[in-house]
């Protein structure tokens, strides 16, 4: 995309858990309109990254942006309005209804705390409960639901609240791979027919590739790649970003990587 704009521009950017130095002077910029995932080794700054930029941890040093303001400088509703997130780790009461708690996701456009909904709130709960096919399940208790429904409330809960930028921690983590894919086709769907920019981290390497417009890559709490998955997964940076030689193969045009 010729004319992408610059979503997040991060510059600098430090964070510690005590001595313990995660995120080490790290410049990233990230477009909107595209499917961008963090990859990289366990312990490479993914999950932190993600944080700061989710507001969940705040840096030590350096910036970042959100459409040129800085993001400490946003107020946790007016942050809410324009991002989505939907973490790796989610919990909710066993009574409560799909609709009840994909309706939470409209709370950041209410000025009281126990505000009635409003019809634009109804319609953004049922378009969120049609485009993630839980229309049929909107009466049934969260806790009785597989775990690919579960992550499909989630992600519903997060497109109630009408944002254009949407944040997931490895969203198919301890999913079986028929759930995984509908999540990921799903997230696909998000971004090419409603124009969703989406920032994800995954694990799984394959899927990063074939589901991600550009790649992030990490290690030691510093960006070493950024691009197009064509671009960047060499065998080379496999190596770096792993260290283990794994065979990188094209499939219709598409690199693959061979974990074997």
């Amino acid at each position: 995309m010729s004319d992408s704009k610059n979503l997040f521009s991060i510059r600098g950017l430090e964070f510690a858990y005590g001595k313990n130095r995660v995120i080490r002077g790290l410049n990233l910029d990230i477009v909107e309109g595209k499917i961008t995932t963090l990859i990289g080794a366990n312990g490479c700054g993914k999950t932190t990254l993600f944080n700061l930029m989710t507001k969940n941890l705040k840096p030590n040093a350096g910036t970042i942006e959100l459409h040129g303001a800085p993001l400490d400088a946003i107020s946790a509703k007016r942050y809410a309005q324009q991002v989505a997130i939907v973490h790796q780790y989610n919990t909710a009461p066993d009574d409560i209804s799909v609709e009840k708690l994909v309706s939470y996701g409209r709370t950041p456009y209410q000025k009281f705390s126990f505000a009635q909904g409003t019809n634009e709130d109804e319609e953004k709960v049922n378009w969120a409960l049609g485009i993630t096919q839980l229309d049929s399940l909107k009466d049934m208790p969260v806790s009785e639901l597989s775990g690919g429904q579960k992550q499909r409330v989630w992600i519903a809960m997060a497109l109630a609240q009408d944002t254009k930028i949407l944040f997931l921690d490895e969203p198919t983590t301890y999913l079986d791979v028929r759930y995984q894919l509908q999540i990921l086709k799903l997230i696909q769907q998000l971004n090419r027919d409603f124009g969703m920019t989406v920032i994800m981290v995954l694990h799984d390497i394959n899927q990063s590739l074939y589901y991600s417009d550009e790649l992030v890559a990490l290690k030691d709490g510093r960006v070493i790649e950024q691009g197009a998955p064509e671009q960047v997964i060499t065998i080379e940076l496999m190596r770096e970003i792993y260290d283990v030689d794994l065979k990188v193969r094209h499939l219709d045009g598409n690199p693959a990587v061979l974990p074997v």
